[in-house]
């Protein structure tokens, strides 16, 4: 379990190379300075930036397949209700190579994302300033969402984007256990819940 600061760094560095961790010290430099202008993380969750929400995102990419990540997969990684970039701008800095799109409709977030992607040069990373409903549908490798919705909401929104081969990975908090139970039989059946590294009481419902 990771319960520290320092953890959550070593713990990501193990992700990634000294470029990626450089992207992730820039990142969480950016939402802490923005963070003063629009509320983007809960103030007293600042000083643990790192555990709270690099590391918590960062943790998806080991609930997904080395294939989902990998080049020759289809489509990109599609992260719902992205905010202030938990967890979608994360998997883009650590695999800056995939494709990562991000769906948020709030103009200010969606400003905020753009010029982090800039400034990060995630050239493969782009913004979907819209509703999830507006944006035209492609088949994406994987799917994240963080408070984005319900779950069955958030798999009816997806289904346009899902195909037999994408990858779900959704951070459901204390939820997690009773969101997937309340799912019809038939589609439960797919899911699994994992336990977070970063909080004993979360879950992450993944479908891999």
């Amino acid at each position: 379990m990771i319960t520290t600061e320092d953890e959550a760094r070593a713990y990501v560095a193990g992700l990634t190379d000294a470029a990626g961790m450089a992207r992730l010290e820039r990142f969480g430099a950016l939402v802490l300075e923005e963070n003063q202008r629009q509320n983007l993380i809960a103030k007293a969750t600042e000083p643990h930036i790192w555990q709270r929400h690099i590391a918590d995102s960062a943790q998806l990419i080991e609930n997904v397949s080395r294939e989902t990540l990998g080049a020759n997969a289809g489509g990109p990684w599609l992260d719902l209700g992205s905010g202030p970039g938990f967890p979608g701008l994360v998997i883009a800095a650590l695999c800056p190579n995939m494709p990562v799109v991000l769906v948020e409709s709030r103009a200010r977030r969606v400003e905020f994302l753009e010029s982090a992607i800039a400034a990060l040069g995630l050239h493969k990373c782009r913004v979907e300033g819209q509703r999830l409903e507006r944006v035209t549908p492609f088949a994406a490798r994987a799917i994240s969402a963080r408070a984005f919705a319900p779950l069955p909401k958030l798999l009816e929104l997806s289904a346009p984007f899902s195909t037999r081969h994408t990858a779900y990975v959704l951070p459901k908090g204390r939820s997690a256990a009773q969101e997937l139970e309340a799912l019809k039989p038939s589609i439960r059946a797919m899911f699994h819940v994992k336990h977070s590294l970063t909080d004993s009481d979360a879950g992450i419902i993944v479908k891999a």
